[in-house]
């Protein structure tokens, strides 16, 4: 119950980050999230789309540097503090977060998370009463 991510590896030039873009929109491959952090010398780009297969397929083929990984996808109400009770629940089982995002898509708070501990995370989300989105869901709420 995880939805699948890209991270992407772009050397700190100009024209990275864009041809990396132009391969996605050539490939029809529409981007729900983005993050970018970056050091002295290269960047990391994670990517939540509508087709993560595909997308990794063809920025391979383009000889990006890239990675498909497993991420967890909470939706939450669009109240102010539900990310902090999803994190508090999920804290509580000593779970740890190796990073973190979130979104608003479709008027729903979205909280993108990696964890070590998966299965542990899984039981403690459903536990905690919390929708956890399908790589087919996210894409629904994309769409509209």
């Amino acid at each position: 119950m995880t939805i699948k991510q890209l991270s992407v590896f772009i050397e700190n030039k100009q024209g990275a980050l864009l041809r990396v873009l132009e391969t996605l929109k050539a490939a029809n491959v529409q981007l729900i999230a983005t993050t970018l952090a970056d050091t002295a010398d290269f960047g990391i780009c994670r990517i939540i789309c509508s087709h993560p297969t595909t997308a990794f397929h063809q920025l391979q083929e383009a000889g990006v540097a890239v990675t498909l990984s497993d991420v967890f996808a909470v939706e939450l109400d669009n109240r102010p503090g539900r990310a902090a009770d999803a994190i508090s629940a999920i804290a509580k089982e000593g779970i740890e977060i190796t990073y973190l995002y979130s979104f608003l898509l479709a008027g729903h708070g979205i909280l993108i998370f990696r964890t070590d501990q998966t299965e542990r995370a899984k039981e403690t989300i459903i536990l905690a009463g919390l929708n956890i989105l399908t790589d087919h869901t996210l894409r629904q709420l994309a769409e509209g």
